[in-house]
């Protein structure tokens, strides 16, 4: 009879049953964390960029009173899905939709609206500091910040909130369109 063997009898020493218990449990633990992955530093797949910084997928951060985790798009690319409400001080940098996200924000990446998003309609210029901006891509992959909150919905950090537009309330006119 071997020792595994003498291990499992009802006759064998409650020691011996529970240390081979045991050494069984370690070993399906360790099986279960090789084939599913845990313990490695990130899962494959296209960094996420958030204000110009690369976040590996899986990666989980805090902008604006929220959660935000990289992960893929349906075709692959990166994306960041936003999560429950925080009550916690970003942990990634948030100059606001100041530019063009291309090369700076990957799609998902929310920010809260600048003078950059001013619009205007007929004579009228229409603030761009009322809403939170979203990247979202077109059909081509063209990246553009595109209103999808108002802005009481971000949460800004102690010593920061939102910047009043350095443009007059109005100057809108076909000459004077765009800002730059």
């Amino acid at each position: 009879m071997t020792a595994l063997h003498r291990a499992l009898t009802p006759s064998a020493p409650a020691g011996a049953r529970h240390a081979l218990a045991l050494v069984l449990l370690t070993a399906a633990v360790a099986a279960a964390s090789l084939v599913s992955g845990v313990g490695t530093a990130r899962a494959a797949g296209p960094a996420c960029l958030w204000a110009g910084g690369a976040h590996g997928q899986g990666t989980t951060v805090a902008a604006g009173g929220w959660r935000y985790s990289c992960g893929t798009d349906p075709v692959g690319g990166p994306y960041w899905y936003r999560g429950e409400r925080v009550e916690q001080a970003s942990t990634v940098a948030n100059p606001g939709a100041i530019a063009h996200p291309a090369g700076q924000f990957s799609p998902g990446a929310r920010q809260f609206g600048t003078d950059y998003n001013d619009y205007c309609v007929g004579a009228q210029r229409i603030s761009g500091t009322d809403d939170v901006y979203q990247v979202v891509a077109d059909h081509t992959g063209y990246l553009f910040w595109k209103a999808a909150a108002p802005i009481h919905e971000w949460r800004f950090d102690a010593g920061s909130g939102p910047q009043p537009s350095r443009r007059g309330i109005s100057g809108c006119s076909d000459d004077s369109w765009p800002f730059f």
